[in-house]
């Protein structure tokens, strides 16, 4: 299976890969992010009365970026690929391995995203647990590796997909830990990944629940991808 994926996601990395824009937004998003947008965090959980200090703020806007391209780029993997994926699934690959070969890629665009968002909120403020803040900015991309997949799977127009995409990442970006202080929205995809995130960037540990539920919901997440690849690859008769 593998032998076969791993050559099937390279083509799908460098199809994703090959718009020189694609590649400065990889870089570009990131330092907007945790140079600009920590600091719209830091105003809006102010106004809401949230206790979301400046730098928790610069922190989790690393893992917000990272969900941001990851949730972005997974759409479009489905969205704008759907016919081609039928074509190879229909060619003799089949949907499970087209499934396969799109979690790969997905999953290694999620890790160098991960990788440019953890180097420039080193760089900008520094981590005081550096292998959680890692773990931590990961799991905010497989997320949004679920959640940009299933959108792409059911919502057929870009735009409108897309459109999908920003609204479910703004409704958990502005909602999540330390953000309001009335906690009307306490479930969000992200909230345990925020709060190791927040507690990483100001050199805490976090609690054991705190991992568990991380890791159940990327888990789950890249499961839902898997299911979205594969249903978009299946051929309709």
């Amino acid at each position: 299976m593998l032998s076969v994926a791993l050559p099937t996601s390279t083509a799908f990395i460098r199809e994703h890969l090959r718009a020189p824009l694609t590649l400065v937004l990889l870089v570009a998003i990131p330092v907007f992010f945790v140079l600009i947008f920590a600091s719209v965090l830091g105003e809006f959980a102010e106004a809401l009365g949230g206790t979301l200090a400046s730098q928790s703020a610069t922190a989790i806007s690393a893992g917000w970026a990272a969900a941001f391209l990851s949730g972005t780029l997974a759409f479009f993997q489905v969205s704008s690929s759907r016919a081609a994926d039928r074509r190879l699934a229909a060619a003799g690959l089949g949907p499970v391995r087209v499934a396969v070969s799109r979690i790969v890629a997905a999953l290694a665009i999620g890790i160098t995203v991960s990788a440019v968002a953890f180097l420039t909120l080193w760089l900008r403020s520094g981590i005081g647990h550096p292998f959680h803040a890692a773990v931590a900015i990961f799991t905010f991309a497989a997320i949004y590796i679920g959640i940009g997949a299933l959108i792409g799977a059911f919502v057929k127009g870009q735009l409108e997909g897309s459109l999908l995409v920003v609204l479910v990442f703004s409704v958990d970006a502005f909602s999540g830990p330390q953000m309001t202080s009335n906690g009307l929205v306490s479930v969000t995809p992200t909230r345990n990944a925020a709060n190791l995130l927040i507690a990483a960037g100001g050199g805490q540990g976090s609690p054991g629940g705190d991992w568990i539920g991380s890791a159940a919901v990327a888990l789950g997440a890249l499961a839902v991808a898997l299911a979205a690849f594969w249903f978009s690859a299946r051929t309709r008769t």
